[in-house]
């Protein structure tokens, strides 16, 4: 991955591009959104400079030593921004990273995010030569498990008291997707 250029992707309907300080009135009132993003793993911002604090933390991942990419998600007619995807934590070593997204609620039930997500993880096969994908999901979150359960991801174990959001514990799912298993759609 070159950490001077960013890896903007297209798909049939968005544009996937570096998140930038622009986007942070559009990620406060995505992350706002407390019911939508209860299964985010943190409290949502309550002011724009804890919204501008998010799209900072999305661009230090390419910092060196870079570990990993978060892409801004916005429609290509118009332009609105709907949320972002991408992958972190990432080990180069055992060619591994995870994977985290959130959308607008009023963009849910459109498979953007399958369509953006499928653009990432071949991004991060091909280009970050990761071997291996993980995501943490709340077992309650049966969206966001039958997206990545339809991108071939596979329900691995249950970590107890994983998380910590909303002033108590989450036990958080545990699924992995191998390189050899991704369904390249």
């Amino acid at each position: 991955m070159n950490d001077e250029v960013f890896p903007s992707l297209e798909t049939a309907r968005l544009v996937m591009r570096e998140v930038t300080a622009s986007d942070a009135p559009a990620l406060l009132a995505i992350h706002a959104d407390a019911q939508a993003m209860r299964w985010f793993g943190v409290d949502p911002p309550t002011d724009l400079g804890q919204a501008e604090q998010i799209v900072a933390s999305f661009a230090s991942l390419r910092r060196p030593p870079a570990t990993g990419v978060r892409w801004a998600l916005a429609r290509k007619e118009g332009g609105a921004l709907v949320g972002t995807c991408g992958l972190f934590r990432w080990n180069r070593l055992w060619g591994t990273c995870t994977t985290g997204y959130e959308l607008a609620r009023p963009a849910w039930g459109q498979g953007l995010m399958r369509e953006a997500l499928q653009a990432a993880l071949g991004y991060g096969f091909a280009r970050m030569s990761l071997e291996r994908v993980e995501a943490q999901v709340h077992p309650d979150n049966a969206p966001s498990l039958k997206l990545l359960q339809g991108l071939g991801f596979v329900v691995e174990g249950r970590a107890r008291a994983q998380g910590r959001w909303g002033g108590r514990r989450h036990d958080m799912l545990l699924l992995g997707l191998l390189e050899s298993e991704y369904r390249k759609e």
